[in-house]
């Protein structure tokens, strides 16, 4: 039997059109001889009827503080209304499709409401099904704990528990669709003459979503990375191959290493403040001790730059005097403002490369951008700089790496 998995994001499932397209990949991988097995998000985007952010302002609207447990149960039937749709949709071809939810599909999570973690999948149940000719629709972003409770997976739960399904059952592939086409070099809305990327490894992939890239989320990669399994990323109802994420990338040709593309992709995060705290006597236990209380806030830290005078970080905007008050109920001074945003350059050919931080800088320059703070690691450097200047770096980082060609 050869397995595959197919996941199908909201915005390829809002509409009964939609919908059909993605029949349209489910029965084509039928024909192909494989025998999928279907993951759905909720259908559609906030202010659609059942997608997971209008359930979640509608509960907000009832009560700010909502129990975790509860607020697990109703954003769990977002998932559960779309797998139940979609099932319906797929028989109406003459084909039998059975919807399940996580706890249905065998999905064991860690208990943890909101922010659940998958243990172990029991594979048996959906295994007996595809073997006896269903198409298992299961219902993404949720799983039950060993004692029963409902609990979601987090922001990108339903690729998660499309790459988790795929391991569990030793899948040829796991297949993401959503609205876009593939992977590209930079978004597009910026960048006209981004390029699509054909073939990309797992490192490259994961640097690039937690850099921003809206890609898959951070977890999935992780757990494919993990167990070796391809992820083709690819558009509804579209038949180009889309993004290959693979272990290794294929051979780069000659005139690839001739133009010096050392860098895959430019990535952007906008809506982040750039805390400075001017805490010269700070021990590294009392900061460690600062960003405990802003992550157990729930504020999530990045870019964190120390030195003897400052400590320097971002926050998303949205946190700002929340940062600024956690920090002065500690003792310390710090100067939070918002309208920053950070770009990146990913690429795994970087790696030993020198001079990739003077090219940076070099096309920050030319883009008339100034640079706050940096990070870097072997496969990115992360640059701080005025939001309103986004689309001037982007466009200058595409052009000086060669990524328009």
């Amino acid at each position: 039997m050869r397995l595959i998995i197919q996941k199908f994001g909201g915005s390829s499932l809002s509409s009964k059109e939609l919908r059909e397209k993605a029949i349209e990949h489910i029965l084509a991988a039928k024909a192909e001889g494989y025998t999928p097995v279907v993951v759905v998000s909720a259908m559609g985007r906030k202010g659609d009827p059942y997608a997971t952010d209008t359930l979640l302002e509608f509960i907000r609207e009832i009560a700010p503080s909502f129990p975790l447990r509860e607020t697990d149960l109703v954003l769990s039937c977002g998932e559960l209304i779309s797998a139940a749709v979609l099932a319906a949709q797929v028989g109406a071809h003459g084909v039998k499709a059975l919807a399940l939810s996580g706890a249905q599909a065998g999905i064991v999570t860690d208990g943890v409401f909101g922010q659940a973690e998958i243990i172990r999948i029991k594979k048996e149940k959906i295994l007996r099904l595809a073997q006896d000719g269903h198409v298992p629709i299961v219902a993404g972003f949720q799983g039950s704990s060993e004692e029963g409770e409902i609990n979601t997976l987090g922001r990108g739960g339903s690729d998660t528990t499309a790459v988790a399904l795929g391991a569990a059952m030793e899948a040829e592939v796991v297949e993401i669709y959503s609205d876009v086409d593939c992977i590209m070099t930079a978004d597009p809305r910026i960048v006209p003459e981004a390029k699509p990327i054909g073939n990309i490894g797992y490192q490259e992939v994961l640097q690039m979503a937690r850099e921003g890239a809206k890609v898959i989320h951070p977890r999935a990669v992780d757990i494919a990375l993990q167990y070796n399994l391809p992820l083709r990323l690819k558009k509804t109802g579209s038949y180009d191959s889309g993004t290959l994420v693979t272990h290794k990338k294929p051979q780069l040709d000659k005139s690839f290493i001739s133009r010096e593309k050392v860098v895959n992709g430019i990535t952007h995060v906008t809506g982040l403040a750039q805390a400075r705290v001017l805490a010269p006597q700070a021990s590294g236990e009392e900061i460690e001790t600062m960003l405990q209380e802003l992550s157990d806030a729930g504020i999530s830290i990045d870019l964190i730059n120390l030195s003897p005078q400052e400590k320097a970080f971002t926050v998303p905007a949205a946190a700002a005097e929340q940062t600024k008050s956690i920090i002065a109920s500690l003792g310390y001074e710090a100067i939070v403002n918002a309208g920053y945003a950070k770009v990146s350059v990913v690429g795994a050919g970087m790696r030993g490369i020198p001079g990739v931080m003077a090219r940076v800088v070099s096309a920050m320059n030319k883009a008339q951008t100034d640079i706050l703070q940096t990070a870097d690691s072997h496969l990115n450097i992360s640059c701080l700089i005025p939001e309103n200047r986004v689309a001037a770096a982007v466009k200058a980082l595409h052009l000086e790496f060669n990524l328009n060609e």
